[in-house]
């Protein structure tokens, strides 16, 4: 906290402990188990079933009727089940049943415990509340004889929220500096004592009772001190009282490998990069219109032999290198941002160079289709430079194995770098956010938020177990707390290190409220005041629906369809599904869809199923990709290929509606992203195999086309446009560069051919994939790869040029936007006809030629956009317009735009 010195002081609960008479043996040990009691699993304090939801109310799931109820607490946590009966010295709270249950706010606040049974705490013993929450808690209820029925430990998060959140939420957190002296704030209301480690010495500090906040003024001197604090609390994970030194959840700066958290005022001169605080940013492109490239920093540049930083920041600052010149180009073109994939503190990269392993073989020996590479690569996984960087460890501070030194404040200065050289080619910075989960929980040595709060951060489940089905730990932005650090980190991005977006990943598992509070902050921070111009940063994430939180069975989920008319887009399956055929986890990877040769170019695979089934699918999937080029509105009508007039919501998609956006801008279009195969190598399992690598090459440009032309925003993973391929990897979050790496010079390859991809996510597509990896055919050239990107590039500056592609409200898009061949017998499998304003754009998916007759155009003049005429494709320029009769006539396997006039 910012603010006058404060007298350190290190307040405990002794007064209280003083003032509460201890139990009675009898009223903590029943004499035995009665044949009435619950089964033995009842009788469990590993668990916590019960749910202190409020100061007054305990939810409980629990039938039938006991004589009475309790809460024991002990401070020093050594209450046990011995026998059948609860065994230690604690004190207690009682409980009456809630007469009717719990009431109607606390249902709707809490929806997945509504079939609870309510219980009130008794008002003689509501002083009692602050203090049994600093210290090991059991819910029991007993027989009228005194036989222990049930014996649980107790979720507690609602009952700190009720008391502590109004004033904890107003609280400046971490490390605060006022004239050059730091105060040091950490939220910690169930410790029994908290301390701070400042170089070895430990530091008193003063507990405030209405948050929580436990903090302490440090001198000047402080300034680049290391720190941890030193936490005294019950841990539920190991069922005992601990004393933990833990880093600053709040941490702006941090030691090699986090070992230690450091004082730093972020807004001191020193780690302001030259030309910093005048950093001209490139013209705000508002998301209904961004056109995004995702990159990993570590791929840009550790094999692009021409960067002098390969693999770090500071590789976006090498103007010269050849990932720059690619990138300024897609700049050029119409490219509005650059999606950088997690770049705060990762928790499972070694930071320092010398802590790390290289593969120790030669991975240019083996052959394509080998499984040697793999094998060494996944051999030095764990303890290499590599990972995706969805592993958060610490959210706002910049990862340091990305930094030319990763102890102290490098990583600050160089991350600001990176922010200046993207913004210097023409490109906004987005950054992927992880706030749904954490790297570890409980007592484990990566663990932070749950060392200091227990029981608080992370979701639990119904028995008090951590939640993992986001695949790590998950956090709780519902609580309070964490939905306050989620917010406060982000402005910290936004303010001090001038990001532009932020792209959440499984936003769904954060609530609607929690993300559009984070919307509320970044609006508030002005160009006057905070440097940011809050209202121009973009939001975008995942709204995936699964897991304990799915259907908003806790709260109103941040998904799809929640989010539509917020502002902040969701990423759209629909159209890529379409696009690519099948779904990412298809156990036959030859599926086909619309870009992939269904029907109109089939392969060998029998799930493809009979022609007759194919092509049904095939207009299936033309409807998908109508509703996906409309910005996936709900409300936006038009005839399907069965000829029906329906909305774009009543048009399904796997059981979910197909249209889900109120306006554009609400869905994010992509054929590809960093989850799954990549574009180039989900058509290498699905094109025929003897399909050219020049028809791949068209394949990849027309699939890009259905993301970059629909309205709305379109990402694109880095690299696609060059066929990028990570030699069919459907999952490569750990395999190291060799998979991973981008190739900017087309002589380097594209990455296909690398081996085969590693066992533990692909071994059961290795069957499909071995002929695939030594297939000339899947060997493109210099010409294809540059080929396709230059066709790709026509496209975005196309999109970016045309007011048409970038309308404002679902009634413009309805007015301006038509099928004009959807469900007639002129609609042809394979080809989507569209009229967008003054442009007619057709997709030919087929590998023939197609004939598209608008006989309502007739006597119209058309001719090929400009930008494809005068373009880098010298198929699509052989596409014609005959004005007699209204028919386009375009060329296999292309993309084309005509205008008007």
């Amino acid at each position: 906290m910012t603010g006058s010195p404060r007298r350190a002081l290190v307040t405990t609960a002794l007064a209280l402990l003083a003032a509460v008479a201890p139990l009675t043996p009898s009223a903590i040990a029943a004499p035995q188990a009665s044949a009435a009691a619950d089964a033995p699993a009842a009788l469990d304090l590993s668990t916590s079933r019960a749910q202190w939801i409020d100061k007054n109310t305990v939810a409980w799931d629990v039938q039938g009727a006991a004589a009475s109820q309790e809460l024991v607490y002990a401070r020093d946590g050594q209450l046990t089940v011995k026998d059948g009966e609860l065994a230690g010295e604690g004190r207690r709270i009682r409980l009456a049943p809630a007469e009717g249950g719990l009431t109607d706010a606390q249902r709707e606040k809490y929806p997945h415990l509504k079939g609870y049974a309510a219980f009130t705490v008794d008002p003689r013993d509501r002083d009692r509340v602050r203090h049994a929450l600093t210290g090991q808690l059991v819910a029991t209820r007993s027989s009228a004889d005194g036989t222990l029925l049930t014996a649980t430990g107790v979720q507690t998060q609602g009952v700190l929220d009720d008391l502590y959140s109004a004033a904890a939420t107003k609280a400046a957190l971490g490390p605060q500096f006022r004239d050059g002296r730091p105060t040091l704030a950490l939220w910690a209301p169930t410790a029994q004592s908290v301390s701070l480690e400042l170089d070895g010495k430990r530091v008193a500090m003063r507990r405030d009772d209405a948050s929580g906040v436990w903090s302490v003024a440090g001198a000047r001197s402080w300034s680049g001190k290391q720190y941890r604090y030193v936490v005294k609390v019950w841990a539920p994970s190991v069922q005992k009282v601990v004393t933990n030194k833990v880093t600053d959840p709040y941490s702006t700066a941090l030691t090699a490998d986090s070992r230690r958290s450091i004082a730093v005022d972020l807004d001191d001169p020193k780690l302001a990069p030259k030309g910093w605080e005048q950093l001209k940013k490139p013209k705000a492109t508002p998301l209904r219109d961004a056109q995004i490239q995702e990159l990993h920093i570590r791929d840009f540049s550790v094999e692009d032999r021409t960067a002098k930083h390969p693999g770090q920041y500071l590789a976006f600052t090498d103007t010269a290198s050849d990932g720059m010149k690619h990138l300024r180009k897609l700049a050029d073109a119409g490219t509005s941002y650059v999606h950088l994939l997690p770049a705060f503190d990762i928790g499972t990269i070694p930071e320092r160079a010398a802590d790390r392993s290289t593969p120790d073989c030669d991975l240019t020996a083996p052959a394509p289709d080998s499984d040697e590479q793999q094998a060494c690569v996944t051999k030095t996984a764990a303890k290499d430079a590599y990972n995706w960087g969805y592993d958060p460890l610490h959210y706002t501070v910049p990862e340091g194995s990305y930094a030319s030194d990763p102890a102290g404040t490098r990583r600050t200065v160089e991350f600001r770098q990176m922010v200046q050289g993207l913004n210097g080619s023409g490109l906004r910075t987005v950054m992927d956010v992880v706030y749904n989960h954490t790297v570890a929980s409980g007592q484990a040595d990566k663990s932070v938020l749950d060392k200091i709060v227990p029981g608080y951060y992370q979701r639990l489940l119904p028995d008090g177990t951590v939640a993992t089905s986001t695949c790590c730990a998950n956090t709780a932005p519902e609580n309070a707390m964490m939905g306050k650090l989620v917010v406060d980190s982000l402005v910290t991005w936004a303010k001090e290190y001038k990001v532009d977006g932020f792209r959440f990943d499984l936003m769904g598992h954060h609530p609607k409220a929690n993300i559009l509070a984070v919307r509320k902050a970044l609006d508030a921070l002005t160009l006057e005041k905070d440097g940011v111009d809050g209202k121009k940063i973009v939001l975008y994430g995942e709204g995936w629906n699964f897991g304990e939180i799915a259907d908003d069975a806790r709260f109103v989920q941040a998904t799809q369809k929640n989010m539509a008319g917020t502002g902040i887009a969701t990423f759209s399956d629909r159209g890529r599904d379409a696009v690519r055929g099948g779904g990412p986890f298809d156990e036959d990877p030859g599926v086909q869809g619309f870009a992939s040769g269904l029907f109109t170019d089939p392969n060998a695979s029998k799930a493809n199923g009979t022609p007759a089934e194919q092509k049904a699918r095939l207009l299936r999937y033309q409807d998908l990709l109508k509703v996906a080029l409309t910005g996936n509105l709900a409300a936006y009508t038009f005839t399907d290929s069965a000829g029906k007039r329906v909305k774009g919501s009543e048009v399904d998609y796997n059981g979910a509606p197909a249209g889900y956006a109120a306006a554009p801008g609400d869905a994010l279009s992509y054929a590809d992203a960093h989850d799954n195969e990549s574009l180039y190598d989900a058509l290498a399992f699905k094109l025929p195999a003897d399909t050219t690598a020049a028809e791949r090459s068209r394949m990849q440009v027309l699939a890009m086309a259905t993301a970059t032309l629909a309205q709305g925003p379109s990402l694109s993973q880095a690299g696609s446009d060059l066929l990028r391929s990570k030699s069919l990897d459907r999952n490569s979050y750990d395999s190291g560069d060799w998979f991973n790496a981008l190739h900017w010079n087309c002589r380097d390859g594209n990455g296909f051919g690398r081996g085969l991809p590693p066992a533990a996510d692909n071994k059961d597509k290795w069957p499909y994939g071995k002929p695939l990896l030594t297939s000339a055919s899947l060997t493109p050239g210099c010409a294809d790869i540059n080929g396709t990107s230059a066709a790709y590039q026509d496209l975005v500056k196309l999109r970016a040029t045309e007011p048409a592609f970038s309308l404002g409200t679902a009634g413009q898009v309805q007015s301006r936007l038509s099928f004009p061949l959807s469900g007639t017998a002129a609609e042809t499998p394979g080809v989507i006809t569209m009229e967008l304003g003054n442009l007619v754009v057709v997709f030919n998916a087929t590998p023939d030629a197609q004939k598209q007759r608008i006989a309502a155009l007739k006597d119209t003049a058309y001719r090929l956009h400009p930008f494809q005429e005068q373009g880098a494709d010298p198929v699509v320029k052989s596409s014609s317009y005959e004005r007699s009769s209204g028919t386009f006539d375009v060329p296999a396997r292309s993309v084309a735009v005509f205008e008007r006039g």
